[in-house]
C-alpha cells in the first residue's frame, strides 16, 4: 500500500449533505416544535429599556458580543435613554462609554447622527417601517429586522452569523448569502413559529450548534441534522 493510500485510510470520512434543498415543511415544523418546547419564550440577550435603546444596542452589537455591548451600555443607558439625552452627552462622551466595543469610534458617530435624524425627521420616535429604519445612520437590514421584531412584534428574520450557520446546517433555508437565507426562512418557517424563529436559531447557534465545535451530543435536533460538520461520538 502506498503512503498516500495509508494517509487516506487514516483520515475519517465526513458525512456529506447529498441534498442541499430545504427540508420538508413537516421536518421544519418538527425542528421548531422542539425549539419551542425547550424555550417557549425566547428572548434576545441585548439589554434595553425602550425602542430607542434597543435600536442603539443593536447598532452597537455589530461585530461585537451581546455581553460586551451590555457591559458598555449599562452606564450609557443610565445617562441617556432618549435621543435628546444622547445628543446632550455628545459624541466624545458616547465614544468614551462604548470604547470597549469594536469599531467604537464609527459607532459613536453613527449614534449621534442617528439621534439627530430621529429628532429632526421622526419626532424623536423610532420609526416602525423598514425603509425608515434603514434611512438612519448605521442601520442596515439586520438591525432593522431586529428592531421590527422585538420592538414592534413583526415577523422578521434577522440573519446573523449564527442564524446563517444553523439555517444552512439544518437545511431550513440553505443559502450562499444572508439575503438568500433570510428570504428562504420567510418561505420555509410555518407562521406559528415566525415571531420567535430568529431567536431560536440564534440561541441554538450560540450555545449548541457552534461554528467550530458544535455540541451535537446535547442537540435536541441532532437526529434531523445531516451536516458535514456534525460531530458524532
Amino acid at each position: 500500500m502506498s503512503e498516500a493510500n495509508r494517509g487516506q485510510q487514516r483520515t475519517p470520512a465526513r458525512k456529506r449533505i447529498t441534498n442541499p434543498k430545504p427540508r420538508s415543511t413537516a421536518e421544519i415544523r418538527e425542528i421548531f416544535t422542539r425549539f419551542r418546547t425547550a424555550r417557549p419564550e425566547p428572548k434576545g440577550e441585548l439589554d434595553y429599556v425602550n425602542a430607542f435603546t434597543l435600536l442603539v444596542a443593536v447598532l452597537l452589537s455589530a461585530q461585537a458580543t451581546d455581553a460586551g455591548v451590555n457591559k458598555a451600555t449599562k452606564r450609557l443607558f443610565e445617562l441617556a435613554d432618549t435621543p435628546e439625552k444622547m445628543l446632550a452627552l455628545g459624541e466624545d462622551q458616547v465614544r468614551e462609554l462604548v470604547k470597549t466595543i469594536g469599531l467604537y469610534r464609527t459607532k459613536a458617530k453613527n449614534v449621534i447622527a442617528l439621534c439627530e435624524k430621529l429628532i429632526a425627521e421622526f419626532g424623536s420616535a423610532v420609526p416602525t417601517t423598514r425603509e425608515a429604519l434603514e434611512s438612519l445612520p448605521g442601520v442596515g437590514r439586520k438591525t432593522a429586522n431586529v428592531v421590527l421584531n422585538i420592538a414592534f412584534g413583526e415577523i422578521t428574520h434577522a440573519v446573523d452569523t449564527h442564524v446563517f450557520r444553523v439555517a444552512n446546517r439544518l437545511r431550513i433555508a440553505p443559502g450562499k448569502n444572508v439575503l438568500q437565507v433570510e428570504f428562504g426562512l420567510e418561505k420555509a418557517i410555518p407562521a406559528e413559529f415566525g415571531r420567535h424563529a430568529h431567536h431560536w436559531l440564534i440561541l441554538h447557534g450560540r450555545y449548541t450548534c457552534k461554528a467550530l465545535r458544535p455540541a451535537c451530543e446535547s442537540c435536541i435536533v441532532a437526529d434531523l441534522c445531516d451536516s458535514a460538520d456534525k460531530r458524532i461520538a
